[in-house]
């Protein structure tokens, strides 16, 4: 054991330099499998957590005032209910921030069921009668927290926040969802919005969710029914950007893993390869078979357990300090049941990993026979590949054919060395390709579903004329849709939808179509990718809906691209809504604006304009919440680029051996020394121009498919993924074959410049 050990630690200060690069690679990857774990865990278990201390309700359902929302405590399969809630929508303001909420009248007891999570402040007070309680993300919408008050816009009255509480509800979305205000019962009549109750069921399975809604909008019936949320859905929203963060983390995570194995196997076998003398002597002074395999994964499992650890350590140490929101994922995970397991589980896992695979390749080592086999000095073996005949009947130099012929010349070894190093190539790609598409939601939104940049809402007493001319006068506004978004039923009745209608048949709403195309003609719609698969129909079918008690059926002809709401969006237009309801009115306004004109600083404008009477908000970019990919994109390149530089390493490494004992050949046919350098770099050249075209080749459909895949598993759809422009892809292998090159010629000239005493040793 003790000769094993210093065998092991003489070849280790021989290549210093590889043993770091396979410690970093290592490192890397199992800190890119732990932050997706982290995100992991931070997108499903914070809702989780409070869906479960709160007992919360499978399914919300929103009715009318006058419904009897009670009897659905009677059927079978509810366990419990919350409510029913007398609610009433309204505006209120903070800090010069407006939203629109439901109030909920709630008993100065929480309830059992649907139970509010205060994170700040305190419970409902019958002591003041106008204090109220803020869902969460209202009240970080608001910047508003305990202690502070709120105005109801055009009234003189006032509101108190006594607290703010967590709710496993779907969370409050500006222009889009109103946030949950709880205020005392004797509060809700006196405001001015639609009126309403709003009730929660808690089922005995979970998975009925569906039918239970069925039957609820059976029991009331349909035109009673304004909107349905279940807890499938929310679940889902609220796991949003930080699940698929996590996913693109662990997709790179295992794919790096991958190629650091394939490296480290292809280093192992290179070594194998060089050493083989060295080998057959130390079986000759009586090492064992198993000896010599352990010499060989000792070294290489100790370079993985130390990146490991290093990793490990470095993320629960320091992982919660990275800005934004991978670090609040991590501070959020260390505090999570099965983090320790994890934390564990990962580097062992990967160590584990390349264990096995460094055990195949040393296993090679062990069948080396004790006394060495004599190498034939032949010149560069077989006949001329196909490359090399195409350079040969070029007349280029000799130096350059008898390089490609080397790169190619041994097919099975050469392929092998192609492939592994194409797979990191491959998998720069494939981040590019993310990088790009991220970077297509901020340039060219109006090409992914986001023509509007804001979205303004007119108060009651501002009449539609008005708002259209107030909207005219900011020049920097091109193109105004009008329109409206209602809650619709979906066929069976067992969820809700949202119906919208944008723009007229004069003035088209410019939608992102994905497959199909414009709804024009009467009853016409395009729909998105998630309402699609939620109602399991496909482009030509006609849909059935229920909007506020009355049918509406639309031909869908084209599926568009739509970031909100998950995709579960059907759009028409304006003029086909009120063919159902001629005195529908337009309660929201897309806006367009200039190119490079400020969306923060028109909104501020119009709502001074309007003196308040213009509810005006950004439209949401998914790819805001996408931001810390581009950091996260950014660190997998440097992963991939360290594994591919080990790689290249080693496929330089066996080159320059295998070309010892042509050295004699080569010299005794005229080549110069730098001529014979240049056979080296011209074999590691064309070795990694084949790895970048197969690594482009194979990354830009790749990319595609797996970029449309998540599209459409999020409900936007497919149609999204932008691959890196060509001059991206041509800099990007230009750099990486003149970086091959480069990293070749100093080994290679070295090998050039040796004597003949030494060639004939290696050759012997």
């Amino acid at each position: 054991m003790r000769a094993t050990l210093r065998w092991a630690g003489a070849d280790l200060r021989a290549h210093r330099g590889e043993a770091l690069f396979i410690v970093l690679a290592t490192a890397g990857i199992v800190a890119s499998l732990l932050l997706a774990a982290a995100l992991f865990g931070y997108a499903t278990n914070p809702w989780q957590r409070v869906f479960t201390q709160s007992k919360g309700a499978h399914v919300w359902i929103h009715t009318g005032a006058s419904a009897d929302a009670g009897r659905l405590a009677s059927l079978d399969g509810v366990t419990s209910v919350s409510g029913p809630y007398r609610t009433a929508t309204a505006t209120v303001e903070s800090r010069g921030t407006k939203a629109s909420v439901e109030l909920r009248g709630a008993a100065a007891q929480r309830p059992t069921t649907g139970r509010p999570l205060l994170a700040s402040g305190r419970w409902l007070d019958p002591g003041t009668p106008d204090g109220v309680v803020l869902e969460s993300s209202l009240a970080r919408a608001l910047w508003a927290e305990p202690g502070d008050t709120l105005v109801l816009p055009g009234t003189s009255r006032t509101l108190t926040v006594l607290g703010v509480a967590d709710s496993a509800e779907p969370r409050y979305r500006p222009g889009e969802r109103a946030g949950v205000v709880w205020a005392p019962p004797s509060v809700v009549p006196r405001a001015d919005g639609r009126t309403g109750q709003v009730i929660g069921l808690r089922l005995a399975d979970p998975d009925d969710t569906d039918y239970a809604v069925q039957r609820a909008v059976t029991t009331l019936g349909a035109g009673s029914v304004t909107q349905v949320s279940n807890w499938k859905l929310t679940r889902a929203e609220a796991q949003g950007d930080n699940r698929l963060l996590g996913q693109v983390l662990g997709l790179f995570g295992l794919g790096a893993l991958v190629a650091a194995a394939l490296a480290v196997y292809g280093a192992i076998g290179t070594r194998i390869r060089g050493h083989l003398r060295n080998i057959s002597v130390l079986k000759a002074i009586g090492f064992t078979p198993g000896q010599v395999v352990r010499i060989f994964l000792v070294q290489h499992v100790a370079f993985a357990f130390i990146g490991a650890v290093a990793a490990a350590v470095l993320i629960q140490a320091a992982g919660r300090l990275v800005p934004g929101r991978l670090g609040d994922a991590v501070g959020v995970w260390q505090g999570l049941p099965g983090q320790t397991a994890a934390l564990f589980g990962v580097p062992v896992a990967a160590v584990l990993f390349i264990a096995v695979t460094t055990g195949l390749a040393a296993w090679r080592a062990g069948r080396v026979p004790p006394v060495p086999v004599l190498r034939a000095a032949a010149p560069l073996g077989g006949p001329l590949s196909r490359v090399a005949r195409g350079a040969l009947g070029l007349r280029l130099p000799p130096a350059l054919m008898l390089g490609m012929h080397k790169a190619f010349s041994r097919r099975p070894r050469s392929l092998a060395t192609t492939a592994r190093l194409a797979l990191p190539l491959l998998l720069i790609v494939v981040a590019l390709s993310a990088w790009t598409t991220i970077d297509r939601f901020h340039s060219k939104p109006e090409q992914l579903g986001l023509a509007a940049a804001l979205t303004a809402r007119a108060d009651e007493d501002l009449s539609d004329q008005r708002a259209r001319d107030l909207l005219a006068e900011n020049r920097q506004i091109t193109a105004v849709h009008p329109g409206v978004e209602v809650a619709a039923l979906v066929p069976g009745q067992t969820g809700t939808i949202a119906l919208r209608g944008l723009g007229t048949a004069q003035d088209p709403y410019p939608f992102s179509l994905a497959e199909g195309r414009a709804a024009r003609g009467r009853d016409e719609a395009v729909a998105g990718q998630g309402l699609l698969d939620l109602l399991n129909v496909r482009l030509g079918d006609w849909v059935r809906m229920t909007v506020g008690g009355r049918p509406q059926i639309l031909h869908i002809v084209g599926r568009s691209i739509e970031p909100e709401n998950g995709g579960r969006v059907i759009s028409t237009s304006l003029d086909t809504l009120r063919e159902n309801d001629p005195k529908l009115q337009p309660t929201l306004y897309q806006l367009q604006l200039r190119p490079g004109a400020n969306p923060r600083t028109i909104g501020a404008e119009l709502t001074e304009a309007s003196r308040g009477r213009l509810d005006v908000h950004a439209v949401t970019n998914p790819a805001d919440g996408l931001s810390p990919l581009r950091g996260v994109v950014a660190g997998l390149i440097a992963v991939l680029a360290l594994i591919g530089l080990i790689e290249l390493l080693t496929a330089i490494g066996g080159t320059v051996r295998e070309s010892e004992r042509d050295l004699l050949a080569l010299k005794a046919i005229g080549l110069s020394p730098r001529q014979i350098a240049l056979v080296s770099v011209t074999a590691t050249g064309c070795t990694a121009l084949a790895a970048v075209f197969a690594g482009t080749a194979l990354g830009v459909p790749l990319a595609h498919w797996l970029i449309d895949a998540q599209g459409r598993s999020s409900g936007i759809g497919a149609g999204i993924a932008r691959a890196p422009s060509p001059v991206l892809l041509l800099l990007f292998g230009t750099a990486a074959v003149l970086g091959a090159a480069t990293l070749a010629a100093l080994p290679a000239a070295r090998a050039g410049r040796r004597r003949l005493a030494d060639t004939l040793s290696a050759v012997a």
